[in-house]
């Protein structure tokens, strides 16, 4: 089966190429401009120039469904929706934190995903994992960053955007045990979010991976208008 994942939840863009389980191509473009202007070109180039095939021959289309950037997220979603509506194929949402966190699928101790989320709060979930196989989340949320390291609780690896963003925090509130992944390896990784399909056959079918966006909280502009509304 070939499976395209695509990120858009922060503000890179990240894609993957899978031909069964292995990695045909990734690639990752820094900076927000990417989502709205050039998304599309770069699938045809990833697609077509560098893997050599028709968007046809795609079996299955996977996004990151969030949390993350409500802009990015929706432009990310509505692209990987109309591709597998025009090809006739299956497409589903994977967690923004799953992500980050299955790029640590052979780290030994939990892993923290914490993402920045603004406003002094991160999106965040801790993770546990046995030779490369999730055995163990926590349920996703937004909270302040003194929460979501205090409730990952000693001897965790901490990643994410937010466990930079917090890097001080984290020294002074985890264990001296307690890691920080290197910031290259902090972004949504689109082949880290085909992981949850390549160990389930029947990831397109099972009904637990639709594709609609999880926020976790409203948008500013939602929170503008009720806002408004009360007062």
């Amino acid at each position: 089966m070939r499976l395209f994942a695509l990120s858009t939840a922060e503000t890179g863009t990240g894609m993957a190429l899978f031909e069964g389980p292995d990695l045909v191509c990734e690639s990752y473009w820094a900076g927000s401009q990417s989502h709205s202007k050039r998304l599309l070109t770069m699938v045809a180039q990833m697609v077509v120039d560098q893997a050599g095939l028709t968007m046809q021959e795609i079996d299955g289309f996977i996004a990151a469904r969030g949390p993350g950037s409500f802009t990015g997220l929706r432009i990310g979603i509505s692209v990987v929706k109309g591709m597998a509506a025009a090809m006739a194929k299956p497409c589903a949402g994977v967690s923004s934190l799953d992500g980050v966190a299955f790029r640590f699928s052979s780290a030994s101790v939990p892993v923290c995903v914490m993402m920045d989320a603004r406003r002094q709060e991160v999106y965040t979930a801790c993770y546990r994992f046995n030779r490369g196989v999730l055995v163990e989340k926590s349920p996703e949320q937004v909270c302040a960053p003194e929460a979501a390291i205090k409730s990952a609780g000693p001897d965790v690896l901490f990643a994410g955007s937010g466990s930079k963003a917090y890097l001080d925090m984290i020294r002074d509130l985890s264990g001296a045990a307690s890691q920080v992944a290197p910031s290259y390896m902090d972004a949504v990784s689109a082949a880290a979010l085909a992981a949850p399909a390549l160990a389930d056959p029947l990831f397109f079918t099972s009904g637990r991976h639709e594709l609609v966006p999880a926020y976790l909280r409203q948008s500013d502009a939602q929170i503008h208008l009720s806002q408004k509304s009360i007062s």
